[in-house]
């Protein structure tokens, strides 16, 4: 296989997703990390299309790049201009980069429809553009936008545009499928008949609207082309660009092509990530190489598998790029799930273990009253260790009431507020406190009458916050009366913690949550004493 270079345009063919709008200094950041990831070309935008794209390249000239080339992108002239009097073109040179990358047409309907010339004056274009930006000693790559549905429409036109660059003197030629429709065997056939017609180096920019874009960059490569683009996560107008996040590891791992080297590439989910923080925009968990759950294991099958050999049930090893495997808990588990999480934990069982059986039971029976343990780790390490003789919890709750209230205001007949007031009653050693509290709703009121029974005994309890609530029915037929689950998510101001309650009672339900968020953390905060 030959030498394959990466070029990454998330600054500008991924900005143009909707929902996404990078900062200068955000797109001064991706940079610096697409370098450390070791992309070839970074295409930083299109200077002279908007100011902001304009500062980009005037501030990136601070950029210390150890591995990445800062390319400016743009077209090829204005149909009605000379090269010299090009306000685009001009826009390329003053950029002051090295390499620069121009779109052209080469679908036939698009020359005549929307560049408004003839096929003829097109190819000039195209020649012109690119033989003006090698007069002024730039590397030039020329885009051949919709090139394979001007291949389909018109091959004749279509390679001619390659020629036409070729001849001028490009560096490399980029077959676009900018429609993002056409299918891995039309990608192969077309660049074949390219190949035919100019000894070019060839490169392939895809689109994803029908799912296949990864797949046809892997195709091209697999046909001849010697660069790649795409964008971190997929990012792209519609569907997206091809996902550089899957084909950067494919192009290595499966097919052989050291693009990358083995250091830069486990860097790969970290930098999936820091784009998505930047990007504002939610990653998916199942992304594959980089998601969350890309190497999760919940069936009881697989985990056991996992546990005798890795390999079993991954494709590769998640360490590779960046990630880690994972096994969840669920009524759908075996031992081995139940095992493999108490390991990481630092609980030794084994698939005799009478502690084994008794949580993988109760797992299951917890679960088919709507208790769910794969996004609550704190919960189901808490049922690790209530499993455990020795275990004694820091605090038992006895009872509690929740009473809410409506009150008018004494300064106006029309409005009223609510008062919210709970009771607990928990045991402490050998002390059982009884305490109140209000708060702004039940919950709140909940979580603030357990605190004050405890912080007589724990008064390190007051870094704790509740950073997130969040409710789900579970069988939405039942109406009011249907089962509800509550994870809530908490914080010491370090490390944050997941726990979850289940009941028909959406007040019973947080009871629990916020009950093993507290218990969680003061179990971890007396396994650290003792350490010290």
């Amino acid at each position: 296989m030959p030498k394959v270079k990466l070029y990454d345009t998330t600054l500008r063919d991924g900005a143009q997703q909707e929902g996404i709008s990078f900062a200068v200094a955000d797109k001064l950041k991706i940079a610096q990390k697409l370098d450390e990831l070791g992309i070839h070309f970074i295409e930083g935008g299109w200077p002279g299309a908007n100011p902001k794209d304009t500062e980009f390249f005037i501030k990136a000239k601070a950029l210390k790049l150890k591995h990445s080339v800062l390319v400016a992108f743009g077209s090829t002239r204005h149909p009605k201009s000379k090269v010299s009097k090009d306000a685009n073109l001009q826009a390329l040179v003053e950029a002051k980069t090295k390499v620069v990358t121009i779109v052209g047409k080469s679908w036939d309907l698009h020359v005549t429809q929307v560049l408004e010339t003839n096929l003829e004056n097109n190819l000039r274009i195209i020649a012109e553009s690119v033989d003006f930006l090698k007069s002024k000693g730039l590397t030039v790559f020329f885009d051949a936008e919709h090139f394979f549905d001007g291949y389909k429409a018109n091959p004749e036109h279509a390679v001619q545009t390659v020629e036409a660059a070729t001849k001028a003197g490009v560096d490399c030629v980029v077959l676009c499928d900018t429609n993002g429709g056409a299918l891995p065997s039309e990608i192969a056939t077309a660049i074949e008949a390219v190949k035919k017609a100019v000894i070019v180096p060839l490169g392939i920019h895809v689109h994803n609207d029908g799912g296949l874009a990864v797949a046809n960059s892997l195709t091209a490569v697999q046909a001849g082309v010697t660069q790649v683009q795409g964008t971190i996560n997929g990012y792209g107008e519609r569907c997206g660009n091809a996902n550089l996040c899957s084909i950067v590891p494919a192009l290595k791992l499966k097919l052989g092509i050291d693009c990358i080297t083995d250091e830069q590439l486990a860097k790969l989910t970290e930098v999936s990530h820091y784009v998505a923080e930047l990007a504002n925009q939610a990653l998916s968990s199942r992304r594959p190489y980089v998601g969350a759950s890309a190497f999760t294991h919940k069936g009881g099958l697989h985990a056991s598998g996992v546990m005798k050999w890795e390999d079993s049930y991954q494709h590769i090893n998640p360490e590779m790029v960046g990630n880690h495997p994972k096994v969840v808990v669920s009524e759908l588990s075996g031992k081995g799930n139940i095992i493999y999480k108490a390991k990481e934990l630092g609980i030794n069982l084994t698939s005799k273990s009478k502690q084994t059986l008794q949580v993988l039971q109760q797992i299951k029976l917890l679960e088919s009253r709507g208790f769910q343990y794969e996004d609550a780790d704190a919960s189901f390490e808490l049922l690790l260790h209530r499993a455990q003789p020795e275990y004694k919890p820091p605090f038992e709750l006895i009872d509690f009431m929740v009473l809410v209230e409506r009150h008018r205001r004494p300064s106006s007949e029309d409005e009223s507020e609510l008062l919210a007031e709970a009771t607990v009653k928990v045991k402490v050693g050998d002390r059982i406190i009884h305490t109140a509290a209000e708060g702004n709703g039940p919950v709140n009121a909940l979580d603030r009458a357990l605190r004050k029974a405890l912080l007589e005994f724990y008064p390190d309890l007051t870094v704790i916050e509740l950073i997130d609530y969040k409710v789900r029915i579970l069988e939405e037929s039942a109406g009011t009366g249907s089962q509800i689950r509550v994870l809530i998510e908490s914080s010491d101001g370090q490390k944050q913690w997941r726990t979850m309650g289940s009941s028909t009672n959406i007040i019973e339900a947080s009871w629990l949550a916020l009950a093993d968020g507290v218990e969680y953390w003061l179990l971890k905060q007396n396994k650290n004493r003792q350490r010290r």
